[in-house]
């Protein structure tokens, strides 16, 4: 409760209280109470004082409130014009891509050629960044881990972004809750290799040969959940062959038992295979795209290899963490679609084997919940255990 003063009648003794003076000579005399000093002032009826009165706390709270109200009510709009002119800002300062593999592979490749043109097309420096280990899980987590707020993004593979939650348990990140898809960047088609002593010449004598040995021909994969890995499995679903897996840990070793004849099959991008089949060390029997590649003009795709159904191109994409705020995917995405579509960025992912290929972020979306539906259904078709 809050004190206020107010009137109340003195208890001067009535001689000192003359009736006949008039108003216009009021005055003021102080008297004194056990617990407060008070005034009196003369009139012409009884004398009064002032003394403290009880304001109940309700209509203090409710003018704090209201005050309270009003301050935000001016902060409010301030507020939104410092973040707005936040986003205006962005990006202030560095940005980080995260590559979640060591440098050198077709994700490194394309991350670096990647950074170097929105460099330009954002005006800010963008800092590339490897954490590998885990097959990718290490570097996943840590983008998902990180601020919304546009200075860490990520540069995904497919096969971490939708291989590793259908064959991995445990994981730390969700690959749709935990990112925001902002494009899409290039697309790794796959080409089927053979030792260049196989019987088979072509994608038909090469099943053929397999139906006649079931459990006989082995296939290499660069690891456990790789789109290699999966990629076979569904080759030999749709050709109702039994393969059997040996996994290796990278696509180098893996190609070098297949130059050796360790292995009878080996499907991989182009980058690891294009000097071997120049050489003769190696033969193509189809490359897994709806059209041939410029790098490999003399080999068929898989359709015209009588496989049309078996498609394997591996998306590499950007993503940022979960919530990241629309005004920054969009220019995020916007700067990406300048790069991607650039005549030098197409240039440089034909040379190593890739396709420069542009998707917004909705489209984005949607393809990592297919692919996640997809390899899930050949996992569970194939009888592979999450492990």
């Amino acid at each position: 409760m809050k004190k206020m003063w107010t009137a109340f009648p003195c208890a001067q003794p009535a001689s000192r209280q003359p009736a006949s003076a008039p108003p216009s000579t009021w005055h003021l005399a102080p008297t004194r109470t056990r617990a407060v000093t008070t005034t009196c002032a003369r009139a012409l009826g009884p004398t009064i004082a002032f003394r403290p009165a009880i304001v109940p706390r309700p209509a203090i709270a409710l003018k704090r409130v209201i005050a309270r109200l009003a301050f935000a009510a001016i902060m409010l709009p301030l507020g939104m014009i410092s973040q707005a002119q936040a986003a205006d800002a962005y990006p202030s300062r560095p940005v980080t891509l995260i590559i979640p593999v060591a440098p050198g592979g077709t994700t490194d490749i394309a991350g670096r050629a990647l950074a170097q043109g929105l460099k330009s097309a954002l005006g800010q420096t963008v800092i590339v960044e490897n954490k590998a280990g885990g097959s990718g899980n290490i570097g996943l987590a840590y983008v998902a881990r990180a601020q919304p707020d546009g200075y860490t993004l990520l540069l995904s593979y497919e096969g971490y972004h939708s291989g590793n939650p259908v064959l991995m348990k445990g994981l730390t990140w969700d690959p749709i809750k935990d990112f925001t898809p902002i494009a899409e960047v290039i697309k790794g088609p796959h080409v089927i290799l053979v030792p260049k002593d196989s019987p088979a010449t072509d994608l038909k004598s090469f099943v053929a040969q397999a139906r006649a040995n079931p459990g006989v021909l082995n296939y290499a994969s660069s690891g456990i959940g790789s789109i290699q890995h999966l990629g076979a499995e569904q080759f030999k679903l749709l050709t109702g062959t039994n393969l059997t897996h040996v996994p290796y840990n990278g696509a180098a070793p893996a190609m070098q038992d297949l130059l050796a004849g360790r292995v009878q099959l080996f499907i991989t991008t182009p980058p690891t295979a294009i000097g071997h089949l120049k050489a003769g060390t190696l033969r193509a029997l189809a490359i897994t795209s709806p059209t041939r590649h410029p790098m490999l003009p003399d080999v068929p795709t898989t359709a015209e290899a009588g496989l049309p159904e078996f498609q394997l191109e591996a998306w590499f994409s950007v993503f940022g963490p979960a919530g990241l705020p629309d005004d920054v995917v969009k220019k995020v995405t916007t700067a990406i679609k300048q790069v991607v579509t650039s005549p030098e960025f197409v240039a440089q992912m034909n040379a190593q084997g890739s396709n420069a290929s542009y998707q917004p972020p909705d489209v984005l979306g949607r393809i990592v919940k297919d692919d996640l539906a997809k390899w899930t259904k050949v996992v569970n078709a194939a009888g592979i255990a999450a492990q």
